[in-house]
């Protein structure tokens, strides 16, 4: 369930006066998506995303994610790019929520991450990260290692009704990862996207009819950290097979595809299975913090936080970058 707040007609063509888009030709609710309410827009002028954000957005970080959106996009990276109104400002209000309009992308994000995915999302993230070194505005990742501690406790009271043990053990993984988190300065740090998951990425054969990155989408987990934790946050997402195996080859095609535009140094090599370790326990703490919270009858589909659990117990026991295949 992705449209949360219905927009009228009336209000919609109030919106659209607002803006130098052509004539309203179609509007319709996009089914994916859980944070925010977007609307797939066409005018005579071409298609749109109309976006209205809801209220576990803070109003106060729009200008950095839409800021950092247009930085990207005018320095080569395929993200979407907010689009101004008259007068000169792409932030506005609709249906008493903020909204903003942003330009659309061609492109399919894979139901089934097959290894010739990996290298151009591997490219296409070192990319990014390249292309956002100088954009002025610091945002700290509020989902970073010192927000998972407070997600465990929100958890506590009923985390072991996903599976028996469940908090005990999150509470020795916990412990563990943060004795072991790269200290301050000692690694690499930038604008990361932060939930570069397979449907955030859009794909469209090339000239040979391989894939390559047409589109990276939902920026709204972006901030400031290490730029190795986004390569972790990929290695959950895009490298474990359905039987929960880890596919060796799709993480060496993901890394080795990242070094040719940019080098991890030494000390992010090593660092990568306790990040590998941090991305897990954050998206399993948030998926079980919704697993608990979410009332029965709510139209949100939870997700299987115990999917996490056993990519962080892989990750546990994988010491070091070789044992993980990079």
């Amino acid at each position: 369930m992705a449209v949360y707040t219905e927009v009228s007609d009336e209000a919609l063509r109030a919106f659209l006066a607002e803006y130098d888009i052509g004539g309203l030709l179609a509007f319709r609710g996009i089914a994916e998506g859980v944070e925010n309410s977007n609307y797939a827009l066409r005018t005579d002028r071409g298609d749109f995303i109309l976006t209205l954000y809801e209220k576990r957005v803070d109003p106060a970080e729009l200008p950095y994610f839409l800021g950092l959106m247009e930085y990207l996009a005018v320095r080569g990276v395929p993200c979407p790019t907010p689009v101004e109104g008259r007068d000169g400002e792409a932030l506005r209000q609709l249906a008493g929520r903020p909204a903003a309009i942003c330009t659309f992308l061609e492109g399919v994000w894979p139901r089934r991450v097959r290894p010739e995915h990996l290298a151009p999302l591997g490219a296409a993230l070192a990319r990014l990260h390249a292309a956002g070194q100088g954009f002025p505005v610091h945002r700290p990742n509020a989902l970073g290692p010192k927000g998972w501690a407070p997600l465990l406790e929100g958890c506590r009271a009923r985390g072991d009704e996903a599976a028996p043990g469940l908090v005990a053990e999150l509470d020795l993984h916990l412990a563990a990862i943060l004795a072991a988190w790269p200290d301050e300065g000692t690694l690499p740090d930038g604008h990361i996207h932060a939930d570069l998951f397979p449907d955030n990425v859009f794909f469209l054969p090339d000239a040979t009819g391989r894939p390559a990155v047409s589109g990276l989408i939902d920026f709204y987990f972006a901030c400031t950290d290490l730029l190795a934790y986004d390569i972790a946050v990929c290695l959950n997402a895009w490298c474990f097979e359905p039987d929960g195996s880890f596919n060796v080859t799709k993480a060496r095609a993901l890394l080795g595809a990242y070094e040719g535009v940019r080098r991890l140094t030494p000390v992010e090599r090593a660092a990568l299975p306790v990040l590998c370790r941090g991305a897990a326990i954050r998206f399993l703490l948030t998926r079980l913090y919704d697993w608990t919270h979410t009332p029965p009858g709510a139209l949100v589909t939870r997700k299987d936080p115990l999917e996490y659990l056993r990519k962080l117990r892989f990750f546990a026991r994988a010491e070091t970058a070789e044992a993980i295949g990079v």
